[in-house]
């Protein structure tokens, strides 16, 4: 499906991307990176992290990870402040394309996009995806859902809230409090916003998304398992996609509410088993912690090089290709705060059934020390495995658990 895209890009070579992170991702590094390389782009890469990227795409060469295939330019720069990055973007070459894989920058780059006139998403619909309580007036405003969320700032509790009540941080941590005095104790505890929103009981899932303003791929999504109340740490993520109307059709008509046409799509939601779906949170950016590839793999396409033929104003064909075979996640959790002495190495498993590609990508490298926090900044790792038979893939993760590697002393 791909194939009649390619040859588009002797239009473009040697186009301009400004791509725009924060920290180091296996997206950035592994994914859109050498995408670039392959589409022949002149890639700038601003950050506030300039040396930590330097060293990830050293870490990046080699057979378990390829090289990025284009070196980038990386210059820094406060990506935070929409003033700074279009002020650094405006000091260079005309860009052909802004883009970012990160949630967190996807205000600014859309902004940055809009001020250049080159392809981007509405930096509202960004900022209703990353603002809880924005997302949740615009969905009752225009009448797709309907879930009470309110900002508890110092002082009493809100005395009308309905327990059980979940409880959200800027950077994403959620907990579960079933009285006033969790609330107030949570609230001690946070230094930024905490967010307070209706509990939403159910199965949670994922949907996966790619569109380039007109038309948008329902690329499938993901069944999730969670820990034990009252955290909600992802613990597993098992390819199930939902079937055509229902529920795929209720959360897509909720993210068309919010305004979200363009660029790569994460939406997480609840199922509530009666087929009922209500949005828990959308991000303008690919699924992460090396899921991206995981889809990739699953759909057959080089998915990071579609991300960004959007961006360069490339419309997508009128379908999605369909998803062949299963998957599996799984993430491996600190059980303990300290060091991370060892693990094992990124790349390829070996122990895998036939037919089953399993891989272990760390999310924390060795030497880094760890602190528990009941959150996703726990994961040391994740396990993946793709194959024509479910079972056989979760056989294959549960076996790489089992050999083990991990140690934090």
């Amino acid at each position: 499906m791909f194939a009649a895209l390619r040859s588009v890009c002797s239009i473009v070579a040697r186009v301009r991307l400004f791509l725009v992170a924060a920290k180091p991702s296996d997206a950035v590094t592994s994914g859109f990176l050498p995408a670039a390389g392959r589409l022949g782009l002149d890639v700038v890469l601003l950050t506030d992290r300039p040396d930590e990227h330097a060293r990830a795409l050293e870490r990046s060469a080699g057979p378990a990870r390829p090289g990025s295939g284009a070196e980038p330019w990386i210059l820094p720069c406060d990506v935070r402040d929409t003033g700074a990055l279009i002020g650094r973007i405006a000091g260079l070459r005309a860009p052909d394309a802004i883009f970012t894989n990160s949630g967190g920058l996807g205000v600014q780059t859309a902004l940055a996009a809009d001020y250049f006139g080159v392809p981007g998403q509405d930096w509202r619909a960004c900022l209703r995806a990353r603002d809880t309580l924005l997302m949740r007036r615009r969905l009752t405003h225009t009448g797709a859902e309907k879930v009470a969320a309110l900002e508890v700032g110092p002082g009493p509790v809100p005395a009308h809230l309905r327990y059980p009540v979940v409880l959200k941080t800027d950077e994403g941590a959620a907990t579960l409090a079933d009285d006033p005095e969790q609330v107030a104790r949570r609230r001690a505890e946070v230094s930024g916003r905490l967010i307070c929103e209706e509990y939403l009981p159910g199965t949670p899932r994922t949907l996966e998304t790619l569109g380039d303003g007109e038309v948008t791929w329902l690329l499938g999504g993901f069944r999730v398992r969670v820990s034990a109340p009252p955290f909600f740490i992802r613990e597993r993520l098992t390819w199930d996609p939902l079937p055509p109307g229902g529920q795929r059709d209720r959360i897509g008509a909720a993210l068309g509410d919010l305004g979200v046409s363009f660029g790569a799509g994460h939406t997480e939601f609840i199922d509530d088993g009666r087929g009922g779906a209500t949005l828990v949170g959308a991000a303008g950016r690919l699924i992460g912690d090396h899921c991206d590839f995981l889809l990739a793999s699953l759909l057959g396409i080089d998915l990071f090089e579609a991300v960004l033929r959007v961006h360069l104003g490339q419309r997508l064909p009128d379908g999605p290709p369909p998803a062949r075979g299963h998957a599996v996640a799984e993430y491996v959790v600190a059980g303990q705060a300290g060091v991370l002495r060892a693990a094992p190495p990124a790349g390829p498993m070996g122990g895998a059934e036939p037919g089953v590609e399993l891989g272990y990508w760390p999310l924390r490298q060795i030497g880094e020390r760890i602190a528990v926090t009941r959150s996703r900044v726990d994961y040391l790792g994740v396990i993946t495995a793709v194959g024509p038979d479910l079972a056989a893939a979760e056989r294959s993760v549960a076996a790489a658990r089992s050999a083990g590697g991990w140690a934090v002393t």
